[in-house]
């Protein structure tokens, strides 16, 4: 067996798919064996390999072993003379098997092989050869010099920027999405850490590839997509706390004692200040749509105030500094809060559920105020042309950020979708039509992969014509028809288009869903289905707030509370543990199998707790789990712990 290539997979069914078409067609020449090792999917990967690649091999674990421990699972099983680490989410070459079998071959000190690797948008993936981490290199990487100064030969050692990225070169470290390893050579050197469960691993067998006294080799003759950051986001807390925990592994196991330490101190200097970021990063994007909003209304108050003052009441300072200080400021606060419960911060953005917030936040607003001291009855009038003016300034900057196309912040998650499909024959027609059917009008036009087509036959141009047709027609999408393209030729196209703000995908034959850059799309995403699931973020949230009302009402009566629920020393800890977000007072019955559903919480009452005098079956109770999850509503919540309620202390 000349090439055994293993395939890491965790629940991302659609770019395995994807994957392992690519790699059955590039190794079609070559003795090659394919192992899947599946960490307990749920999405139906193992099944979708069996069905439609029953030449792959399966390892199908019952729980996530991590990344090294389950490669190693196949390797041990491996027969071929290489063996090929490769991520789910990439896309093979027609021809990368066989050139990299070749320069292997031809080059007996090469412990490893790594290629060049382009994400989604066909950009140069710099990970794709890399420096040694040493203290230095990771305090450059770390705060943020190598960035910086990518091509520098001090700062630029972690990405290699001074190495030319289309020549081959010796490097230190490879990438664990795509490595190539002498069979051989593993049996000398060992195989994966299984310390690491997730990174770090492909630092480590680099190195210990290198001790070996053989090299690791970058080379870019051929290409990947690597769609990269399914599994993980690189933003998240968590993603910075367990990469940065890897090098510190690696360096404690390869390192001196004195350099570990010091090593180990920047990396925990390094996670704090990444967790910050990331938290900061977080609240600014929360919390800067809001604060404009309160800038502009309390802006346009102060001068509604004065009008008033000039023009109605005829004296400067009639209203008391008090007034700007704090009413005006709970006013806006009031608003701003009724515009988030109604869903006015919600993402695509709506209009309606601005106008909804400012009228419910209003009536609050005047009502609370009819039960003040007349001292601090102000004016209504000035409440009224304040919320007259909060919405009117919320929607004329809703609409300018529509205009403008800034990304997140506008009416839809398609704002001005220009669709072009890549393709001949019967396979592009097929996806614009189911384009068409779900209701989208972004398709524009097809074009041709063959020169001699022109656009009287019915096609914007030829591939030839590419960047003339995209600038032409304002195109901002192209969907290639792997059918109708090799992998090679739709890499070529992606990596050579000039305008690099075009998104790409690309159609598997026969598929009903299209991958994209660090996406998947049904065709169904084309259009909003209403369906009201639980993990819709205006759910979550009134969830959220439902939770914390029970909580106050509970607590407000506690004793009458403890003489009517069952087990009252239960319900004071399910308060609590519902206050600090541990537990959620309804949710998943846990008498049958929830993990395909959005998670949620563990909860105190279920749907089924409304039949509390009825036995259900196991299939009854997980379409019990089903409807609360596809169909919530914050009344069905009502009503369960209506229902429930002396159940509230278990």
């Amino acid at each position: 067996m000349k090439l055994s290539v293993v395939i890491v997979n965790y629940n991302v069914k659609y770019f395995l798919e994807q994957c392992l078409k690519s790699v059955f067609i590039s190794g079609k020449d070559l003795q090659m064996e394919v192992f899947v090792v599946d960490n307990n999917s749920v999405d139906g990967s193992v099944e979708m390999v069996r069905e439609k690649f029953p030449k792959a091999r399966i390892i199908a674990n019952k729980d996530n072993k991590g990344f090294s421990r389950a490669n190693n699972q196949a390797i041990k099983e491996s027969t071929g003379q290489y063996v090929l680490l490769l991520n789910p989410d990439t896309v093979v070459e027609d021809t990368t098997f066989e050139r990299i079998i070749d320069f292997m071959d031809k080059t007996p000190d090469a412990g490893a092989l790594g290629v060049k690797m382009i994400d989604g948008q066909g950009v140069f993936l710099p990970e794709s050869k890399r420096g040694l981490p040493t203290p230095d290199v990771a305090f450059y990487k770390i705060f943020g010099l190598s960035a910086l100064f990518p091509k520098s030969k001090t700062f630029g050692k972690y990405h290699l920027g001074f190495l030319d990225n289309d020549k081959i070169h010796s490097v230190d470290v490879l990438s664990g999405a795509f490595m190539l390893i002498r069979k051989s050579m593993l049996e000398k050197t060992g195989y994966l850490d299984e310390t690491f469960f997730m990174y770090g691993e492909d630092i480590d067998i680099s190195w210990r590839i290198k001790q070996a006294g053989y090299k690791n080799y970058y080379f870019p003759e051929t290409r990947i997509i690597h769609y990269k950051g399914e599994s993980t986001k690189k933003s998240s807390i968590n993603y910075v706390f367990v990469f940065y925990n890897a090098m510190i592994i690696f360096a404690r196991k390869h390192f001196s004692a004195k350099n570990a330490r010091i090593f180990s101190i920047l990396i925990n200097l390094a996670v704090y200040f990444r967790a910050t970021l990331a938290i900061l990063n977080r609240f600014f994007r929360k919390i800067i749509t809001p604060l404009m909003d309160a800038v502009l209304i309390f802006v346009g108050f102060i001068y509604i105030k004065d009008y008033w003052e000039a023009q109605v009441m005829n004296f400067s300072e009639y209203y008391p500094p008090e007034f700007l200080l704090f009413f005006v400021p709970a006013y806006i606060a009031i608003w701003l809060f009724s515009v988030y419960i109604s869903g006015g911060y919600d993402k695509p953005l709506k209009l309606f559920r601005i106008v909804r917030g400012i009228g419910i936040g209003t009536i609050a607003i005047l009502v609370i105020y009819a039960l003040l001291p007349i001292s601090f009855r102000f004016s209504r009038a000035l409440i009224l042309l304040g919320s007259l003016w909060a919405l009117t300034i919320m929607l004329i900057s809703r609409i300018s950020w529509h205009l403008l196309r800034f990304k997140n912040l506008n009416f839809s998650n398609h704002l001005n979708k220009r669709i072009a499909i890549i393709g001949k024959g019967k396979e592009p027609e097929r996806i614009a039509l189911m384009l068409r059917q779900s209701g989208s009008n972004a398709f524009i036009g097809l074009i041709s992969t063959e020169n001699n087509n022109s656009k009287s036959e019915g096609f914007l141009g030829t591939l030839n014509q590419l960047n003339e047709i995209i600038e032409v027609y304002n195109i901002n999408e192209l969907i290639f028809c792997a059918s109708e393209m090799s992998s090679q030729a739709i890499i070529s196209h992606m990596s050579g288009l000039k305008n690099k703000t075009v998104n790409f995908k690309i159609a598997p034959p026969e598929s009903l869903f299209i991958i994209g850059s660090n996406s998947i799309d049904t065709f169904g995403d084309f259009f909003t289905v209403d369906v009201n699931t639980i993990n819709q973020t205006a759910n979550k949230r009134n969830k959220r707030l439902f939770d914390l009302l029970i909580c106050s009402f509970l607590l407000i009566s506690l004793p009458f509370n403890l003489f009517y629920v069952k087990n009252p020393a239960g319900l004071i800890k399910n308060i609590f543990a519902v206050v600090f977000n541990s537990k959620t007072w309804v949710g998943y019955n846990s008498f049958s199998d929830h993990s395909k559903l959005p998670p949620l919480k563990k909860s105190v009452l279920n749907p089924a707790d409304v039949f509390a005098d009825k036995i259900l079956e196991h299939t009854t109770l997980a379409n019990l789990n089903t409807l609360y999850a596809k169909d919530y509503r914050l009344e069905n919540d009502f009503r369960i712990v209506r229902k429930g309620y002396r159940k509230l202390g278990r």
